[in-house]
C-alpha cells in the first residue's frame, strides 16, 4: 500500500475516533439513569434512548467529516451521502487537490458501518459491559475501525495496513492451538427458539473447551480475541454493525474468520479463532 493510502486510513481512523468518542459521550450521560426503553424484533430486543442519542451524534460528526459517504447503522438503517461535489463548484485549487479522492470514492464508494451502543442489555441492567463500534469500508472490505469501551476508557483500533491497536500500544492475539484449552466466547439470539438451539450448540463446545464465556457485546468478544483476552468467538444472528469494526481489528491481528451459513432455524454467524482452532471450532459449531 502506497503512502497516500495509508495516510487516507489515517484521515478515516481520526474521523471513526471522532464518532466513536461523540457516541460514548452521549451514553456515559444517561447511564446508570432513567431510561426509556423500547423495542425492536422481539421484546427481548430493546433499544433506549441512549441508542438512538449515540446513533444521532456519530451521524452528525459524519455528516459534517465524510458528508458523500453513505452510512449503515443500527438504529436509522442505511442512509446515501451527499452528491460528491462537481469539478464546476470547486475552486481551482480545490479541484486539483480533491481529484485524485473524488475520483477514488466515484469508483469505489465508502460506507460507514456503525453501532452506536453495542450491549444494550447490559447499559439497560448498569452493567459496564457495551461498546461503540464504528467502521469505514470500501469493495474491498474493511478501511479503518474504531471499537470504543467508555466505561473501561479502552480503545481498539485497526486499520487495513497498519496492527491493531489498544490505546495506542499494539496488542497480541491469542495463539492458542488446542480446544480443551481455548477459552471460548459466544452470544444468543433475541427469539426463543434460536436461542433454543444455540444453546444445543454451547452444550456440545462446553464440555470441549476450557470454558465458555458470553459478555453480550459482539464487538467486546472480538477485541477481546484480538488482545488475547479470549481464545476464540462464535455468534449467530450477528449484523453487519455488530462485526465490522472487530471483524477488522481481529484479522489484523493475525485471526481467522470464518462465516457460518444458515442451519435450519438458526441464523448465518461467524467464527473467529487462531488460525489452528479454526477448523475444529467451526465444524463443532457450524451444524444445528
Amino acid at each position: 500500500m502506497g503512502s497516500a493510502d495509508a495516510a487516507v486510513e489515517a484521515e478515516l481512523l481520526e474521523v471513526a475516533v471522532e464518532a466513536a468518542r461523540a457516541a460514548a459521550a452521549e451514553l456515559l450521560a444517561r447511564w446508570r439513569r432513567p431510561l426509556e426503553i423500547g423495542t425492536k424484533s422481539t421484546p427481548t430486543d430493546p433499544v433506549t434512548a441512549a441508542d438512538v442519542a449515540a446513533e444521532r451524534a456519530i451521524r452528525e460528526v459524519l455528516a459534517r467529516r465524510r458528508p458523500t459517504d453513505s452510512i449503515l447503522g443500527e438504529e436509522g438503517g442505511e442512509t446515501p451521502g451527499a452528491a460528491p461535489p462537481t469539478p464546476s463548484s470547486l475552486t481551482e485549487h480545490e479541484n486539483e487537490n480533491q481529484t485524485h479522492s473524488r475520483t477514488a470514492e466515484d469508483t469505489n464508494p465508502l460506507r460507514w458501518v456503525v453501532d452506536p451502543l453495542d450491549g444494550t442489555v447490559n447499559f439497560m441492567y448498569g452493567l459496564p459491559t457495551f461498546a461503540v463500534s464504528v467502521a469505514v469500508e470500501d469493495g474491498d472490505g474493511g478501511l479503518a475501525g474504531v471499537v470504543l469501551d467508555p466505561v473501561g476508557d479502552e480503545l481498539f483500533t485497526a486499520t487495513r495496513s497498519r496492527a491493531p491497536l489498544r490505546n495506542g500500544e499494539p496488542i497480541t492475539a491469542s495463539n492458542c492451538d488446542t480446544l480443551g484449552r481455548a477459552l471460548v466466547a459466544t452470544g444468543f439470539g433475541y427469539e426463543a427458539g434460536v436461542r433454543a438451539a444455540q444453546a444445543e450448540v454451547a452444550a456440545r463446545v462446553i464440555p470441549l473447551a476450557r470454558d465458555i464465556r458470553r459478555a453480550g457485546a459482539a464487538a467486546l468478544d472480538m477485541c477481546g480475541c484480538a488482545s488475547g483476552r479470549l481464545d476464540s468467538y462464535y455468534e449467530r444472528g450477528v449484523k453487519a454493525w455488530d462485526i465490522a469494526a472487530g471483524a477488522l481489528i481481529c484479522e489484523r491481528a493475525g485471526l481467522a474468520i470464518r462465516a457460518l451459513e444458515p442451519d435450519g432455524i438458526l441464523p448465518s454467524g461467524i467464527v473467529v479463532a487462531p488460525y489452528a482452532l479454526i477448523d475444529e471450532l467451526t465444524a463443532l459449531v457450524g451444524g444445528g
